[in-house]
């Protein structure tokens, strides 16, 4: 059931959701948050195509947020969808004139009342999240620097550097897999670990944030090589007694590898945004291991960047990357601590 309103305001839109909702046969709400949704006219469709899949596991009220051109008179299309299919209700709010220039103004009056509010930017993600006005509107509040076309180089960085309690990426959740099977290689065999590698795409911020959570973690040096992906490709951690390894070269299974046992096959697919969006809706409190991990990140940058000179791009051999002077093989490898940000997924 869709409504369409034009030249309209919060309260109209309010309203024809209260209207919908009963037509529908569901006075009650059953919807346990409100989820805004920041995009742009080209990426709405599939931005709310996944919030929609997600509300299924969690029923909110979803608010697609499109800010238009800030010039002219100040002008609010809605659209008002209930049930098709999900649970809640979809609002897609089309602003432009002054109103694209104070969102928070129309989304306020719409947000569920006494429910938390989670803030997801499909695309490019303000500087500092906590800090914007919609924003500030909201207890989580998920960015996903893998989506940034420009800059994609400095956005983890960025994020990193503008961390607040309640803030996250969806690049650090495409890592819960990855985590999970190395915590359960050195549960099954708790060596003392020296070192580590991880092997992925040049742009990739999931591989960057591996790098600092294994580093502050471990408190080893973790090397950077690049692969042709698709997104990390390989993981191995040395020991006394051999390497700990987790090989992906194509993005559906790995091989996972540790001393003294057979290689195992286990399903490492790369996930669907909707299933990255549902793991972070299942909890709502400050990610606690993430912020030491961004803080990591930042120090790590903060190393390479404190060097006055850049780096050349190191060798794959462990005898070429303890020297400047190494010639350039097929596998490039960066610098431990030239972990910072880039974008694509894990």
């Amino acid at each position: 059931m869709s409504i369409d309103l034009t030249g309209t305001n919060a309260s109209e839109i309010a309203g024809a959701v209260l209207r919908e909702r009963r037509k529908a046969g569901s006075p009650a709400m059953g919807m346990i948050l409100t989820f805004l949704v920041i995009t742009d006219e080209k990426g709405q469709a599939d931005a709310l195509r996944a919030a929609h899949t997600v509300s299924r596991e969690h029923p909110a009220r979803i608010l697609g947020v499109i800010s238009g051109s800030s010039r002219g008179k100040a002008n609010l299309d809605a659209e008002v969808k209930i049930g098709d299919g999900g649970s809640g209700e979809t609002v897609l709010l089309r602003m432009s004139g002054e109103l694209a220039k104070h969102p928070e103004s129309v989304a306020l009056p719409l947000l569920l009342p006494d429910s938390p509010v989670v803030v997801w930017w499909p695309t490019v993600p303000p500087e500092d999240p906590s800090t914007d006005p919609i924003g500030a509107l909201a207890q989580r509040r998920i960015t996903d620097t893998a989506a940034v076309v420009r800059g994609r180089s400095r956005a983890m960085f960025t994020q990193a550097t503008n961390y607040s309690p309640g803030n996250t990426d969806l690049s650090w959740t495409r890592l819960t897999s990855w985590r999970a099977l190395l915590a359960a290689a050195l549960d099954q065999y708790p060596a003392k670990v020296t070192g580590g590698e991880v092997q992925a795409e040049r742009v990739n911020p999931s591989a960057d944030l591996l790098v600092a959570w294994l580093t502050s973690r471990l408190k080893v040096d973790v090397a950077r090589t690049v692969t042709k992906g698709p997104g990390i490709t390989s993981v191995s951690l040395s020991t006394g007694g051999g390497d700990i390894t987790i090989s992906r070269p194509d993005g559906i299974s790995a091989d996972f590898a540790i001393p003294n046992a057979p290689v195992r096959p286990v399903a490492l697919k790369r996930r669907a945004t909707s299933e990255l969006l549902a793991e972070e809706l299942r909890r709502l409190d400050a990610d606690d291991i993430y912020e030491e991990t961004v803080k990591t990140l930042c120090r790590l940058s903060e190393r390479l960047t404190s060097g006055t000179a850049r780096k050349p791009t190191r060798s794959t051999s462990a005898a070429a990357a303890k020297t400047s002077t190494a010639k350039k093989s097929t596998g490039k490898r960066t610098a431990p601590k030239k972990a910072a940000a880039s974008g694509s997924g894990s």
